[in-house]
Formats: structure tokens, sequence, C-alpha cells
């Protein structure tokens, strides 16, 4: 087994996804979902990364992403009474990691103004995807952007 094996167990074993795009690798777990009348909101880590096996490093970022979608009742009309109808609204959002952080992203959810319920400690990943790099003699480069991964 090589390298990308080992992570695509990994991902397997923690209920991730594992895909790759011109030699990108994307590690991505949903960490909580609310769901309101007619409305979805989905919070998702997302790990990418690229393995150099010509000077056996592996390139790695995280970030959080939240979208949603769903009906939003219309608000205000036209001369400032109620709206008469509904709405659909999409959104989505992320914001990449700064820098190396400990502890849970549940610290984090309150960056998107959210009251998600979920434990969730993407220093595990982070630490576990390090560890299985540097079994197989690669290095570990935490990258703060996905630019030149």
């Amino acid at each position: 087994m090589d390298l990308v094996d080992y992570l695509q167990a990994y991902a397997n074993e923690f209920g991730a996804t594992l895909s790759e795009k011109k030699g990108i690798w994307t590690f991505t777990k949903l960490v909580a979902e609310r769901k309101a009348f007619l409305s979805k909101k989905k919070l998702e880590y997302i790990a990418k990364f690229r393995v150099e096996d010509e000077s056996k490093v592996l390139k790695f970022t995280e970030m959080l992403k939240e979208s949603g979608s769903g009906l939003t009742s219309g608000g205000g009309g036209f001369d400032g009474g109620m709206s008469t109808g509904f709405g659909f609204k999409t959104e989505s959002y992320n914001t990449m990691n700064g820098g190396q952080r400990g502890g849970s992203i549940e610290e984090q959810s309150t960056l998107f103004g959210k009251d998600y319920s979920y434990t969730f400690d993407y220093k595990e990943v982070r630490a576990k995807l390090e560890e299985l790099a540097k079994s197989e003699g690669y290095g570990f480069k935490y990258q703060i952007t996905s630019l030149g991964l």
C-alpha cells in the first residue's frame, strides 16, 4: 500500500470522503447539519492536500465551509407592507484556516453565528494525516491557503 491507500482507509474509517482532481486530494466530512421548515444548512470540514512523491512531502491545508438552501419568507413589500410570497435562497461561504488551531471546531462555529450541536476535533484529523505521512517517510507541510498546493 502507498500513502494514498492509507489516507483512503482512514477517510473510510472516519466516515469522510476522499477524492482527487488534478493531483489535489480533498478530504470532506459533514460536521453538522441544521434543518428547518423547507430549508437546510450544513457545516463541512474540508482538508486539501497534495502528495509530492519526488520531494516526499504532503502539503496540507484545511477549512470550514457552511452552505445552505431553502425557502425564506418574504419581508417588507414595496410600500413598507408585508410581502405576499416566499423566495428561494441559496448561499455558500467559507473561512480559510488562518493557522494551525487546536481544539474543537465547535468553538469556530461562532464565526458563522450559528448554534450547531456537535463534537468534532479537527486537530485530530490533521494529526492523523501527519502521522500517516510520516509513517510512510513523507514530510508534512501545513499551508495557510490552498494556493500553490
